[in-house]
């Protein structure tokens, strides 16, 4: 059984977002899409007085916005087989649960409530480092640049073998006919720019040159067993690694990263390059956790 794409729902105009580009993952990838809507109405919704008929309750207000996605997919999908659930629950808790039966959870960047101002919401920070399966969230505002077809982007960390995110962005890319953009931040000691400034013509430091090596032996192993035909393209940038992703990821249909299972009561931990990308990347980021195996 192929487990569906699932999309968080709470009627923004960035989860409206999420929504669309959820139905087309599942149509591209042949899945069922599940439409879910929580909130913790049930505990509030008996100290509102003055409610009546004219007024319809949270829970019909709800009902109401998740047949309504499950119309816009219909007419959006055709193709794909979508259901709808209304859960009295606290959003975060909702959407982990669900992640252990996703292959996909999808969220927009910006939610309901007092923190709808921030680019990204704090059910948004909580799902990508608790998840179970990877997370995708969708910016609610469309980026400046046209995204390229088929451009997966991926980031490439120190660990020898390939990461499940370079798995996934792999697969990604090739479910889109696309191309990989497999990125290698690197940086020069500090001590080495004061002491010794780059002048132009001058030979790659031995920070890029392993930068390089690296980046070759993990998509030798990645690719060796590949018969997708996916076109990989090599990037080896000099700077803060999110800063590197951010720039690469400019007219990409996709960003991929990985997030490290701390032993912490907390699950994922995010690090300080998923909070940048997750926050200023203008195309989709997916956050895929290490031990995630597809």
């Amino acid at each position: 059984m192929r487990l569906p794409v699932v999309v968080g729902m709470d009627g923004s105009e960035g989860s409206l977002r999420a929504l669309d580009w959820a139905a087309t993952e599942a149509a591209r990838s042949r899945l069922p899409l599940r439409i879910v809507h929580a909130s913790l109405w049930e505990r509030y919704e008996g100290l509102r007085p003055g409610l009546d008929d004219d007024h319809p309750g949270e829970q019909a207000l709800a009902e109401h916005l998740v047949a309504s996605a499950r119309d816009r997919v219909r007419d959006l999908r055709p193709e794909v087989v979508v259901v709808a659930d209304v859960q009295p629950e606290d959003p975060v808790a909702a959407l982990v649960r669900e992640s252990h039966k996703a292959s996909l959870v999808v969220l927009g960047s910006r939610g309901r409530g007092r923190i709808a101002g921030m680019l990204l919401g704090s059910v948004g920070l909580s799902l990508t480092g608790r998840s179970h399966c990877p997370v995708v969230v969708v910016p609610a505002v469309r980026p400046g640049a046209r995204a390229e077809p088929g451009r997966v982007v991926v980031g490439i960390g120190d660990a020898a073998a390939p990461s499940a995110a370079a798995v996934f962005a792999l697969a990604q890319a090739a479910a889109r006919h696309g191309e990989l953009v497999a990125v290698r931040a690197w940086r020069r000691p500090t001590h080495e720019l004061l002491t010794h400034p780059p002048l132009p013509g001058t030979p790659a430091s031995p920070q890029r040159r392993r930068a390089e090596e690296h980046l070759e032996e993990v998509l030798g192993a990645l690719t060796g067993g590949d018969d997708s035909g996916t076109v990989v393209h090599r990037s080896v940038a000099q700077g803060p690694a999110h800063q590197v992703l951010i720039e690469a990821a400019e007219g990409a249909e996709l960003l991929v990263v990985g997030a490290r299972r701390s032993s912490g009561r907390h699950g994922l931990q995010l690090g300080p390059v998923n909070h940048a990308v997750l926050h200023y990347t203008p195309c989709p980021v997916a956050v895929v956790p290490e031990a995630y195996r597809s």
